[in-house]
């Protein structure tokens, strides 16, 4: 991950504990890059791979910890942290519509797809989910099966429970 006048990115890594567990938020100048269950950090690391100048810290890990500390105390419907998605133009659609998906509410990949303009990119939908970067910030865990069921979640199909519970009982 160089940049492209080849010195290396800054990326900024900070440690988050939340009632589901810990989780790495990793961040460049631009914005939130990552949010990872601690346990697949293994992917952190390879950035460095890549050139990345890793440090602790950095603002829009800080603004992400504070806002996902409103969020599990019930007190925040939707984040606004500046994010620096990095896909390709379709993930990146996908995303930007979970982001429209309502506090408490779900949707099936079917439903994104069709909102997409895409009716038929169900199965790519939910691919594009599964590869979003920034869980719980970007609510993938709000899309469900066709027939209402929890389908695949990277976190966990009981992370995803647990979060859809507690989105459930803060609905106003």
């Amino acid at each position: 991950m160089a940049k492209r006048d080849n010195r290396p990115e800054a990326l900024f890594i900070k440690r988050y504990d939340s009632p589901l567990g810990t989780y790495i938020l990793v961040s460049s100048p631009h914005g939130l890059v990552r949010v990872l269950p601690e346990a697949e950090n293994s992917r952190v690391p390879r950035w460095q791979r890549y050139g990345a100048n890793r440090q602790n810290g950095g603002e829009h890990n800080e603004a992400a910890a504070d806002q996902l500390q409103e969020y599990f105390a019930g007190r925040l419907r939707k984040f606004s942290v500046p994010l620096d998605l990095r896909g390709t133009p379709f993930q990146r659609q996908v995303w930007e519509q979970l982001g429209h998906i309502p506090y408490g509410e779900t949707r099936s990949y079917r439903q994104i797809a069709q909102a997409l303009g895409r009716p038929k990119a169900a199965r790519a939908v939910g691919q594009a989910t599964g590869s979003n970067p920034v869980a719980i910030i970007v609510p993938c865990h709000r899309v469900i099966g066709a027939n209402g069921r929890l389908t695949g979640y990277g976190g966990g199909l009981p992370r995803k429970q647990d979060l859809l519970e507690l989105e459930a009982s803060h609905r106003p």
